[in-house]
């Protein structure tokens, strides 16, 4: 698609002096660019970019072009969007390729014996990423969304990474302050540690309406060959048919069988 014209060439414009730190480099540049784009944006126009990345102008404009090239972008008129190539790279991913592999037989069985929404989830940093989401038409739709991230202090799966990770991944979490994403969001870091002890002792983590109001899920760890957790498994259903006994039961089922799908897909290196 041809370039629109810019005005970057003209001598009056004085653009905005560029961020320090990381962001002085070409690659630290390139990221805060990609990263403006959130998960609710389709397109950003190119001044939408430079008021959220603090990149001078010419710098974003100068880059995007490359980025364009490479694929990692697309342009569409005047607005940017990410580019197709950057779905094909992160389908690469060795882990993600390997879970998602192997839990996606189970997470479709799971959908057939509950009719509500399936997650399979990771840790990443103090937040749960959704590598795969199985659901019906108009099931819950927000506010999860595979490659979206949630804090682990209030989703199910965030709870069971919490209960059944690192050791001090709890006190990284309780070291910031606890956003509240609904009126029943666990804030106080000695509830939470009651909830987490809670999971550790049955074996599977859970939260009511502390995601999104109306909603409960259920989550339980997934291991790898050397019994180290992998990735949280839950589902997620309004809270007027909720069944988490039922639920428990299907997601302790299937673990078995994934871990051992995981097992044969990395050769027992998890």
């Amino acid at each position: 698609m041809p370039l629109i014209s810019s005005p970057l060439s003209d001598p009056t414009i004085a653009f905005p002096p560029e961020p320090d730190g990381a962001a002085n480099s070409v690659l630290g540049k390139v990221r805060l660019i990609l990263e403006a784009f959130g998960p609710d944006d389709e397109s950003l126009g190119l001044s939408e970019i430079v008021r959220r990345t603090g990149v001078a102008k010419a710098s974003v404009h100068r880059l995007a072009q490359e980025l364009l090239q490479w694929g990692l972008l697309e342009r569409r008129g005047s607005e940017y969007w990410l580019g197709m190539r950057l779905f094909e790279i992160g389908q690469r991913v060795p882990r993600q390729r390997i879970l998602r592999e192997a839990a996606r037989p189970f997470m479709e069985d799971l959908y057939q014996a509950t009719g509500e929404t399936i997650h399979l989830a990771v840790l990443d940093g103090l937040e749960v990423i959704y590598l795969e989401k199985v659901s019906g038409h108009g099931q819950v739709s927000r506010p999860s969304r595979v490659a979206g991230r949630m804090p682990l202090h209030c989703t199910a799966t965030g709870k069971a990474l919490l209960a059944f990770g690192p050791g001090a991944l709890f006190g990284d979490v309780v070291a910031e302050p606890l956003a509240r994403v609904t009126p029943r969001t666990i804030t106080v870091p000695k509830l939470l540690a009651q909830e987490i002890q809670q999971a550790r002792k049955v074996g599977y983590a859970i939260e009511q309406e502390q995601t999104r109001t109306g909603y409960l899920s259920v989550a339980i760890p997934l291991t790898g060959a050397t019994g180290t957790m992998v990735a949280a498994l839950s589902v997620t259903a309004p809270t007027f048919r909720a069944d988490v006994n039922k639920y428990v039961g299907l997601l302790t089922m299937v673990s078995r069988r994934i871990t051992k799908s995981i097992m044969a897909a990395d050769g027992g290196r998890s």
